[in-house]
């Protein structure tokens, strides 16, 4: 909102320093802050009156070292997320973009079955909370919605360049004197890692007589990243500061991705895919990490808030849908790498329980406890301490996706 106002104001008045709001790194570095500031100044008070209402987590037993200390924590601090995410999107933004608009809608539908699964938990006294299977079904449906608008919708294009044809009107002439004719094409290409020419079609998945169905995998695709990258996220989010720190990770490189890649400039440099329009999901990715930093403050260790499903899901529906955006989705398992982790620890946990009851007559467990950070939590070392070093995995893991850009 306020982009058209001081554009407006540039234009009518000429207005010393109005003309700021067109620099998305101004707008992007400005929503980063106002983020933090509503996270700190708005999650006080929710805090307050969550802890008034008497919205506490009811910890479960799980013989883990002062685990007991945080029953009654107040729990649904993920709307202090949203809410950071959100107001400082609509202020600086341009809202007409379709990316936004779509991230926009996840995040407050991931949020919005959280915020049920928690309601459900600390209002209805329920600790399974909302049913496995409705949160499949949201997770699903707001999946199908992202992939049938990235594959259908207009505006979402990439940028071909050729050599020009003379009876051509969209000519571009480079550093080195070429003149270049340029398209804006409906595609499914993404982008493979470290390889030249690394632009992959999904299209290519399929015979060519079942080329009109490449949607359908395409959907299939979208919404097994979403689904998968949000339980991941939720799964994470079991000690003080998880979650958020490495969200917060995750989303700085992916902000990163999306404007390089959303600049004429940057990306012909690079040599990599431009994506019309898309530099302006920055904005979203800075007020995503403010959200996230910010919400450190209260949720580092000891918590005085849990961001319970609320925030977990929308966080990892975010990061999904970013990597879909920027056409990095094959990348995910390597910036994800901590939710892939954790994720696969608990299916090969209980994968194994099963077949070793099935086969010996009881069952044998690989960790001392799934997610892999209560197996660290068994072993005796401070929660705190597994937090920092999987940060610090989380920002190795970034660097080395940062490193595609010219390792190829």
């Amino acid at each position: 909102m306020l982009y058209y106002l001081f554009d407006y104001i540039d234009k009518t008045w000429n207005v010393p320093g109005a003309g700021l709001f067109q620099y998305i790194s101004f707008r992007a570095g400005s929503a980063a802050f106002i983020s933090l500031l509503i996270t700190i100044i708005f999650g006080k008070n929710l805090i307050g009156m969550l802890r008034r209402k008497q919205v506490g987590e009811d910890i479960r037993d799980l013989g883990l070292e002062g685990q007991l200390q945080k029953k009654g924590t107040p729990t649904m601090g993920g709307i202090i997320i949203i809410t950071a995410i959100v107001v400082p999107t609509l202020l600086f933004a341009r809202i007409d973009n379709v990316y936004l608009i779509l991230l926009l809608a996840v995040t407050l539908g991931l949020g919005f079955i959280g915020f049920l699964d928690d309601y459900i938990k600390v209002f209805k006294k329920d600790k399974e909370g909302l049913a496995g299977r409705f949160k499949i079904v949201g997770q699903i449906v707001i999946g199908v919605v992202v992939a049938l608008t990235l594959y259908f919708n207009e505006h979402v294009v990439i940028r071909e360049v050729s050599p020009a044809s003379t009876a051509s009107l969209n000519l571009i002439q480079e550093d080195d004197g070429r003149v270049l004719e340029y398209r804006d094409v409906k595609s499914t290409k993404t982008t493979v890692p470290f390889f030249k020419n690394n632009e992959f079609d999904y299209k290519y998945l399929l015979p060519e007589s079942a080329s009109g169905y490449t949607w359908v995998l395409y959907l299939l695709v979208v919404v097994f990243i979403i689904t998968a990258v949000s339980n991941g996220a939720n799964i994470t989010d079991g000690i003080d500061g998880l979650a958020a720190g490495v969200s917060a990770i995750i989303g700085l490189t992916l902000a990163i991705f999306a404007y390089l890649s959303g600049r004429v400039d940057f990306s012909s440099y690079l040599n990599i895919m431009y994506i019309p329009h898309l530099s302006e999901v920055t904005i979203f990715c800075t007020a995503f990490v403010g959200a996230c930093l910010g919400f450190l403050w209260y949720n580092s260790f000891p918590a005085q808030v849990f961001m319970g499903d609320t925030g977990s899901l929308a966080l990892g529906g975010i990061i999904a849908v970013l990597a879909l955006v920027v056409r990095k989705e094959l990348m995910i398992p390597v910036l994800c790498g901590i939710f892939l982790v954790e994720n696969l620890s608990v299916v090969i946990q209980v994968s194994w329980f099963k077949y070793t009851r099935k086969k010996y007559g009881e069952g044998r467990r690989i960790f001392l406890m799934s997610p892999l950070h209560h197996h660290y939590q068994k072993m005796q070392i401070h929660e705190s301490k597994i937090v920092t070093r999987f940060w610090i995995i989380g920002i190795l893991l970034a660097i080395f996706c940062l490193a595609t850009l010219k390792i190829r």
